[in-house]
């Protein structure tokens, strides 16, 4: 197993998750990622899509909701990375709960990389 590294986006550390790590499936998990981002120094936690757990993407499950409570109670940027278009095509509702998170400067769930760190240069 790789271990998270930090990494610098146009001025912000960001601490990039490993695919391989544990998921991320609740409050536990997310306040281990916060904890791990705090302890380093880093803004941003960046978890890829593989990490994160089927649950996230049920709406009905509360995880997210959970999950990102979690980050922002504790002032800790959350990004999801990574393909999520099979979730989408199986929930309208959470299409909508996407496009109104990433209007948001604290929760974003985005394409790649590159997206992320764009995000990143617009937010300052």
């Amino acid at each position: 197993m790789t271990t998270d590294e930090l990494a610098n986006l146009h001025g912000v550390t960001v601490l990039r998750c490993t695919p391989d790590g544990p998921p991320l499936d609740g409050e536990r998990a997310a306040l281990d990622l916060i904890g791990d981002a705090m302890g380093r120094g880093a803004d941003v936690v960046a978890v890829p899509v593989e990490r994160v757990a089927e649950e996230f993407f049920r709406l009905r499950s509360g995880v997210a909701g959970a999950v990102m409570l979690k980050f922002v109670n504790y002032r800790v940027r959350l990004a999801v990375v990574g393909d999520v278009s099979r979730h989408l095509g199986e929930s309208a509702a959470l299409r909508d709960f996407v496009r109104e998170t990433n209007q948001g400067g604290h929760v974003w769930i985005v394409a790649d990389d590159d997206e992320l760190g764009e995000r990143l240069r617009a937010a300052g």
